[in-house]
């Protein structure tokens, strides 16, 4: 859902620079193709989002993988499943243009679905019934594993295609004539996000209600069709869609920036007073970088105007020469990337899924005697805390705080991603003590070896969890948008609009790695391992505050690089203290251009 929202500007500004080009045919595009296109994506979005909670079962119960592999496998599924979306705009914005980007996802994600479905049809895809007890089991072969990665990894591909949707309706508006347009993409986007939301609840509650109620046939089988009508729906206006031509990456040209700077290494820099020296657009004000980051100025250095500079004004090699934006973009990125890998330890938290599953099950779901949560279900309530959340704060907080002031009063994008983490931590703090009462509980009862049964602890305990989740994600997430947009230069947008889906994808490998060392290490000497496939036998409480005080170490890392990052963009346009100038300050130079000044 972040993806979406931090997408919004990014849209906003595409559709500005393309308003003027009224070359596009009237008989393409236009609000028509809206349903069609926010149908796709929701539908692939209530088919995949309400496969992941119950898959540690599936992988547990009927493939007789150990919780610890299968716990891996989840964490690895989610990375890529946040992964792919970054590659996913990237081949899109390079190659093969979004209308066939979201078509192979669409295809490549149904396929994935499909085979998954066969999976729980065919017995031969799954290991043998045990035939008397647990000791005669049989695990899954190489192969039978295999099939079931493959659906995974088909499913993740597909969804980063699919990802792309949002810019791809734009494309259908953005060309327009009319004045109006600008309405209409607002009114477009307000629904492409408000039907994503209402996709993700329907998805986990629904589809975990049949899986749990009517096996896995069904269970898979209904996300399968889903995603057969979602790919159907897609194709079926095809010839009504404005499809854009691929271009250039923003990729490429921070490769450009890094190759040339080596290429020139032994470059000696030009005198301070030699602005002309430096290669910039050609509309720009810009005439010199700044000097933080000073060795990769090299790469936009003119050794020679007559053969680096084409008639045009434009660098007669892009890979030789490049330009002050192109240096100042990367630059951006190397500085934020220590405050990013900040957050990551939120992914580590949010990625919990398999475990907090295994957990829900061994506890009281019901709420009346008649009717019970589904233990997948229960993610539903972080959904509904970042909601609720984003709109206290919002519509009540900033308010009620304006007004007591006297003034406008905001809190500033780095705050609120350091808010999130405070909250990250308080629910590490409250998921270890949770854990250490059930696990007392499961010992109190006699259940230390029947890791199925239900204790007498009620699951709603649960809710604190996920509540606290919801408000860590809400202010972390929503922060790290702001933030990102607002110190990256506006050609840059894409890459601040992934960085928070690439932060989540390197949070579940983190998470991963984590699990897996824990378990290699508490479980030498045939000891016990904390994470044990039985969880009354194990110690998942002590990883819980293993967990916490690496959150509370994270708090301090991101006050060290919030400090050390200085004033933002943000702060400083607030204060009215210079001309801004994305990603760093401007000042004017003795002939009214703009100078990259350090801060």
């Amino acid at each position: 859902m972040e993806k979406e929202e931090m997408d919004a500007a990014l849209i906003h500004e595409e559709m500005a620079q393309q308003h003027k080009n009224p070359l596009v045919q009237r008989s393409k595009g236009g609000f028509i193709t809206m349903p069609f296109i926010i149908a796709n994506e929701s539908l692939a979005k209530l088919a995949s989002v309400g496969l992941i909670p119950n898959m540690i079962l599936y992988l547990t119960k009927d493939y007789r993988v150990r919780v610890v592999k299968a716990t891996q496998i989840m964490y690895y599924w989610l990375a890529a499943t946040n992964f792919t979306p970054v590659v996913g705009a990237v081949i899109a914005d390079s190659y093969l243009g979004r209308f066939l980007a979201i078509g192979l996802g669409s295809i490549l994600c149904f396929l994935g679905m499909a085979v998954l479905w066969l999976t729980s049809m065919s017995p031969t895809a799954r290991p043998p019934p045990c035939l008397h007890s647990t000791e005669d089991c049989q695990s899954a072969t190489t192969s039978q594993l295999a099939l079931l990665l493959s659906c995974f990894a088909l499913i993740s591909i597909g969804g980063g295609g699919i990802s792309c949707s949002l810019a791809f309706g734009a494309d259908q508006l953005k060309k327009k004539t009319d004045p109006d347009n600008q309405r209409v993409l607002e009114s477009f986007i307000s629904w492409y996000i408000a039907l994503q939301a209402i996709a993700v609840v329907f998805s986990l509650t629904g589809i975990i209600y049949i899986q749990d109620h009517f096996g896995w046939k069904l269970g898979f089988g209904v996300p399968a069709a889903l995603m057969l009508l979602s790919t159907f729906l897609f194709f079926i206006i095809s010839p009504r869609y404005i499809k854009q031509k691929p271009h250039s990456s923003i990729l490429t040209s921070l490769a450009q920036v890094t190759v040339v700077a080596y290429k020139n290494r032994k470059l000696a820099f030009p005198p301070k007073d030699s602005a002309g020296m430096y290669h910039h657009e050609k509309d720009s004000t810009l005439v010199a970088p700044s000097d933080k980051l000073r060795f990769l100025n090299k790469a936009c250095i003119i050794k020679d105007r007559e053969k680096d500079i084409a008639s045009d004004g434009s660098a007669s090699s892009t890979w030789s020469l490049c330009t002050i934006e192109q240096v100042e973009g990367l630059k951006a990125i190397i500085k934020v990337i220590p405050l990013w890998s900040s957050s990551i330890m939120i992914s580590v938290s949010t990625s919990q899924t398999s475990f907090r599953l295994l957990q829900a099950k061994t506890m009281d779901r019901h709420i009346t005697p008649s009717f019970e949560i589904p233990a997948g279900s229960f993610g539903l309530f972080s959904m509904v805390s970042v909601f609720i959340t984003a709109g206290v704060y919002d519509r009540v907080i900033l308010p009620l705080a304006s007004k007591l002031r006297g003034k406008s009063v905001s809190i500033s994008a780095k705050k609120r991603i350091g808010i999130g983490l405070f909250f990250s931590f308080l629910d590490f703090v409250v998921s270890a003590v949770i854990e250490t009462i059930r696990r007392r509980r499961a010992v109190e009862e006699g259940y230390i070896d029947d890791p199925q049964a239900v204790l007498n602890m009620s699951a709603m305990w649960l809710i604190l969890h996920h509540v606290l989740t919801g408000m860590a994600e809400a202010f972390n997430a929503i922060g790290q948008s702001e933030f990102y947009y607002s110190e990256f230069p506006s050609s840059m947008s894409s890459i601040a609009a992934s960085l928070f889906s690439l932060g989540n994808a390197v949070g579940n490998l983190v998470a991963s790695m984590i699990f897996r060392i824990v378990d290699d290490i508490t479980s030498r000497g045939g000891k016990q391992s904390w994470v044990s496939d039985n969880i009354n036998k194990g110690h998942y409480d002590k990883f819980y505050w293993l967990l916490t005080m690496m959150s509370f170490v994270n708090m301090l890392y991101y006050l060290v690089c919030s400090w050390g990052y200085g004033p933002s963009a943000e702060a400083e346009q607030g204060n009215n203290t210079n001309v801004h100038c994305e990603p760093e300050e401007a000042k004017q130079g003795s002939n009214g251009e703009q100078i990259l000044n350090p801060r």
